[in-house]
């Protein structure tokens, strides 16, 4: 009954001079934001054959600097959706270790275990959110620009949503919406979710200028007494700069910034005359930080900076965003299309809320040891020998990286593998070599893999369900030590054979409901650990 054109904005068949409104709009799920964590999100949902709807107030896609880095854990759940990692480039017989540092002190390092990609991927916010972008659209997702949201009302039924366009007022009804519209975002407003928050310690400020030659601030970190200047090679002979100094600026983070306040602001830093031209995507942030106390109220969700704001220290904010995305997408398509109770929405919160709570601690964690003055020159100096001599790195790049994160097992079918993450591994199956991400790549539902005559005693428990999962039938491997393995879509195990309880109550509870599709008793997720 209606397109969309190339820039995303509704038409109706045989429009002319632009597009019409066109009635009330229907779809199972909408996604409200338009970055990358909302583009992969309806590219996810899509991808299962749901009718997925993304409203973004934009007219394009912002040229804006934004974040440029994903961190292991989320580069590994995003190849085994099928993104950036094709089979010929996998690494063989060798673990990638890659650089990086904690609160500007080097000597980090991050290691990806063997056969997964590098474990630091620098890629432009902007590039990210076009490619999910056009894999949301080819998925079948429509995608609704200068769309704003101005009203939301929900019942037992579904969501109504009330959006203001060019052309004037729209209505939508739905089943879900997904609020993926940043730090002030409209759907956790409308959606009534409050928040803890703490109040700003460090003023920033961000801009991309020219600066003549003679003044030129060599690239990398520098810390003076007076604060931070983390200096960036821009495009076109621009630099991008950012300063970090103590003192609450929330009194005037609303106030655009000035071309001289962030000349005046880095000459001070850095002790002399920094002239500044040309200046582009000037803005004012902060270490404010903000923390859902829900990422679910009934049909609403939230995800990425919606649900959580820290300030942008060793580049863990578009992460943990994209494995909200990978968390929440699987588990909402499998409840839309039937395949779940609606109870498995739940326990998207339960385990990424808390993963959102260790990277606002890390984050501030990284703010005070970046203080200006003298007082923390010990503890820096501690902190860097720690760095140097490996005993610090572990936890410090798995926390970085959330490679150490374990999710909450189920209080019922524990085994010690539930909650893990799966490394990648080869696998021989019927169709020939293959591996674990390229068998999760192929779909979107969970992935039982049943290893030699031991794993096939499982396959008439899981033929039960073929609506729900995936199963493969892989020659034993001794990287695999059990005879089964339920693999959620984003990598981290479901169920196993060892300890892990009978296949067919682990999977009633984890799809809330019988192999007859008969909802059973959810879980007491309270008594789930955080």
């Amino acid at each position: 009954m209606w397109s969309v054109d190339d820039q995303g904005r509704g038409d109706a068949p045989g429009g002319k001079g632009g597009p019409r409104m066109t009635g009330r709009i229907s779809a199972q799920v909408m996604v409200v934001g338009g970055g990358p964590v909302g583009m992969l999100i309806a590219a996810q949902l899509a991808a299962q054959g749901v009718d997925t709807v993304v409203l973004e107030s934009e007219a394009t896609t912002s040229e804006r600097p934004k974040a440029t880095t994903l961190h292991a854990r989320a580069v590994q759940c995003l190849a085994r959706r099928g993104y950036f990692f094709a089979p010929e480039s996998r690494p063989v017989g060798r673990t990638a270790t890659m650089p990086f540092h904690f609160a500007g002190i080097p000597g980090l390092s991050i290691t990806a275990p063997e056969a997964e990609p590098d474990p630091i991927m620098k890629r432009p916010q902007v590039e990210l959110e076009r490619l999910f972008e056009s894999r949301a659209r080819s998925n079948g997702a429509r995608v609704l620009r200068e769309h704003r949201v101005t009203e939301m009302v929900q019942d037992r039924d579904g969501v109504r949503v009330t959006a203001e366009t060019p052309q004037g007022r729209r209505t939508f009804d739905l089943e879900y919406v997904v609020g993926a519209d940043g730090a002030r975002s409209t759907v956790r407003e409308m959606a009534g979710i409050a928040s803890d928050v703490s109040s700003p310690t460090m003023s920033a400020m961000m801009g991309l200028v020219r600066i003549p030659d003679d003044q030129a601030i060599p690239v990398g970190w520098h810390r003076t007494p007076r604060g931070w200047l983390i200096v960036k090679k821009g495009a076109d002979g621009h630099t991008l700069i950012h300063t970090l100094a103590s003192g609450d600026g929330s009194s005037n983070r609303h106030v655009p910034l000035t071309l001289d306040e962030l000349s005046s602001q880095v000459s001070w830093i850095v002790g002399h005359e920094v002239t500044m031209t040309d200046p582009r995507w000037l803005s004012r942030f902060s270490d404010f930080t903000r923390l859902a106390r829900t990422y679910r109220a009934g049909r609403f969700f939230l995800a990425g900076d919606a649900a959580h704001v820290h300030f942008p220290i060793g580049g863990q904010g578009l992460s943990t965003g994209v494995l909200d995305a990978l968390n929440l997408s699987w588990k909402l398509a499998l409840v839309v299309r039937g395949a779940a109770a609606d109870g498995l929405l739940d326990t998207y919160g339960l385990e990424r809320r808390p993963a959102a709570q260790k990277v606002i601690e890390n984050t501030r964690a990284q703010v005070a040891l970046m203080g200006p003055g003298t007082e923390l020159d010990s503890l820096r100096t501690l902190l860097t020998g720690l760095l140097e001599s490996g005993r610090g790195n572990d936890f410090l790049s798995g926390m970085i990286s959330a490679q150490d994160t374990v999710l909450p097992a189920s209080p019922s079918y524990r085994s010690p593998q539930e909650g893990t993450f799966l490394h990648n591994l080869e696998l021989t199956t019927a169709k020939g070599q293959s591996d674990l991400i390229g068998l999760l790549g192929e779909g979107g539902e969970p992935l039982l893999l049943l290893f030699g005559e031991g794993g096939r005693s499982y396959a008439d428990t899981a033929r039960a369900w073929e609506r729900s999962l995936r199963v493969a039938h892989c020659l034993p491997t001794r990287s695999v030590p059990f005879s089964a393995v339920l693999v959620r879509p984003d990598g981290y195990v479901a169920w196993a054979s060892d300890g892990g309880g009978p296949l067919a109550d682990a999977l009633a509870a984890l799809f809330g409901m019988d192999a007859s599709r008969r909802p059973v008793a959810a879980p007491d997720l309270e008594k789930v650990p955080a």
